[in-house]
């Protein structure tokens, strides 16, 4: 990466930092990124750095059921919505279960997918965004729905298409092949 890019990344993110001051958020270069208790490594892909994390096990699982770790894996570069443990655990009683049954892997792919946007959205690109939309950003999902970001006084939220909302506790996870921003609430698609 450019020095350019990087401090220009910096000074985004500083100055969104200050707008929005619940949004944690780290550099794009950064190795000491803590999630689930694991450092979160930027020269490693998605799937290398969630499956160390303790706060997304059941996260993990799912991409495994749904048969998405190699497209994770892969270049992208994408922006993940990625849920803890306990947004999982928030859902209707069985509901995991029911989803990491084989026979429920493409709705599961569905909700996964969901979580999804195409490039490398770092905190500043979205707030900025949202800021150049009237505080608001709509991301078309990998999924084909659609997820809106906003900045509230509390930091960032993601809002689904039936209106559940989601706060990002950590932003600005960056991969080798891009950022995960960790949610604490599923997202679900119409």
């Amino acid at each position: 990466m450019k020095i350019t890019k990087i401090a220009l990344a910096l000074s985004l993110g500083l100055t969104s930092l200050a707008a929005a001051p619940a949004l944690v958020a780290t550099s794009a270069f950064a190795a000491d990124v803590m999630v689930g208790g694991a450092a979160m490594l930027p020269t490693k892909n998605i799937i290398e750095n969630a499956v160390n994390s303790k706060d997304h096990t059941t996260l993990v699982a799912a991409v495994k059921a749904a048969g998405l770790v190699e497209t994770l894996s892969g270049p992208g570069p994408f922006t993940v919505f990625a849920p803890v443990n306990a947004a999982f655990d928030a859902l209707p009683a069985g509901t995991v279960e029911t989803l990491l049954k084989p026979e429920n892997k493409a709705k599961l792919a569905s909700i996964l997918t969901y979580h999804v946007v195409a490039g490398k959205m770092g905190a500043a690109d979205l707030l900025k965004t949202a800021e150049m939309n009237g505080g608001k950003a709509v991301l078309k999902t990998v999924a084909g729905g659609s997820l809106i970001v906003a900045k509230t006084a509390d930091g960032v939220t993601v809002t689904d298409e039936n209106g559940g909302v989601a706060k990002v506790t950590i932003a600005d996870v960056f991969q080798s092949n891009g950022v995960i921003h960790v949610v604490d609430k599923v997202l679900l698609p119409k």
